[in-house]
Formats: C-alpha cells, structure tokens, sequence
C-alpha cells in the first residue's frame, strides 16, 4: 500500500463566509506533499466556476499516523484565510478508580 503524505482540502463558501462546506478535490490525497502543492492552482481553476468563494489548502500527512487521523478541524476566518489541521482523537479509557500515581506530594 501506498503511504499518503497529504490531503488537499478544499472548501466552498457564501459571498460573507457566512457558510462553508467541504467539496471534494479532484484529487483528495497525494504521496508526496509537493505533489498537492502543484496540483492545488489547478483544483481551485477547475472547481472556481461552481464555487465563486473557494479556499484550498494541502495537508500534511504523517506516514506513521496516516491510519489513525480520524479529525480534519477547519475555519475560514473572516479575512478569507482556511485554517485546517488533521489530529488524531485522544483516546479516554474508563477505569474504576482514579490514577494518583502521577500525583507528587
């Protein structure tokens, strides 16, 4: 299998930014983070005609994490900047009795 080293997101919003979504890219995921860089003028060329108010940006993925990501958090600010992030939740595990061992005294 090939390792993914990003993800183009792209996002599509109103004249005020006051809505925004996700649209899929033509082409979402990339082995090599330059490769999305050079291909991210030609997205925005093909899909602005659709989508007046469009933000891209690439990703990078981390070969180790690349099966873990399961958050993509993104913002478009009010002046017209797409701030996104991939993470990896953190996972809780319930337990009966409180951990102190990490408690100095």
């Amino acid at each position: 299998m090939e390792h993914i080293a990003a993800l183009l997101l792209v996002v599509s919003c109103s004249p005020d930014l006051s809505g925004c979504r996700e649209i899929p890219a033509p082409t979402p995921l990339f082995e090599v983070f330059e490769d999305c860089q050079a291909e991210l003028p030609q997205a925005i060329r093909t899909l602005a005609p659709k989508h007046p108010r469009l933000f891209a940006k690439c990703l990078e993925v981390d070969p180790a994490l690349e099966d873990d990501y399961d958050q993509l958090t993104w913002n478009v600010l009010p002046n017209g900047t797409l701030e996104a992030k991939l993470s990896v939740s953190e996972v809780i595990t319930a337990s009966g009795t409180p951990d102190t061992s990490a408690h100095a005294h």
